[in-house]
């Protein structure tokens, strides 16, 4: 069998594109390593929040941290608030967790804000890819955003945790809170 010399052009750049694909990979950067201040998780209060005991003060206090980049359900959104504060405990619970802060530190409710990582996974983007949580982008603090939309999306296709179709999650956490009593 004669290959023309159009199919011999096609294969050839073909060859070309998967080489200096692999070549771009190859030379890309090394992904940056997180950093931030490593604490033991005392204890999970929801599925987006922690409590770490803060060794800066005279006296150690509990002090809450509230994972950026995601929205959990409602503790009262059954059972999406409680399968998403498990979760997040039987990932950290007592466990050290590297804290990365990101632009602010500390939102509104002087919360520690941060990404959480255990053994090089982002705990945030966890919760976000089975179903736990939504990835909820803000101004602030946006440095895993695409990594959280790519999870959710995942979440989505696969049909985990609150986009279940036989079970979805009818109201985002934030409308959940905001509808009248």
């Amino acid at each position: 069998m004669k290959i023309s010399d159009r199919q011999f052009r096609f294969v050839a750049i073909g060859i070309w594109v998967l080489l200096w694909g692999i070549v771009g990979v190859g030379c890309s950067p090394a992904p940056e390593m997180p950093r931030g201040e490593t604490v033991r998780v005392e204890r999970v209060v929801s599925g987006q929040t922690l409590e770490i005991v803060d060794r800066g003060a005279d006296i150690p206090v509990l002090r809450r941290v509230r994972l950026i980049g995601i929205s959990a359900p409602d503790l009262r959104q059954d059972p999406w608030g409680s399968q998403a504060q498990q979760k997040l405990e039987e990932l950290c619970q007592g466990r050290q967790v590297l804290l990365e802060w990101d632009e602010k530190k500390e939102d509104r409710y002087d919360r520690l804000i941060a990404y959480a990582w255990l053994d090089g996974l982002l705990l945030n983007e966890e919760l976000v890819k089975g179903g736990y949580a939504l990835a909820d982008g803000g101004i602030y603090n946006t440095k895993y955003r695409r990594r959280l939309e790519y999870a959710q999306s995942w979440a989505r296709i696969m049909g985990l945790g609150i986009w279940n179709p036989r079970e979805p999650m009818r109201l985002t956490p934030r409308e959940f809170r905001n509808q009248p009593n």
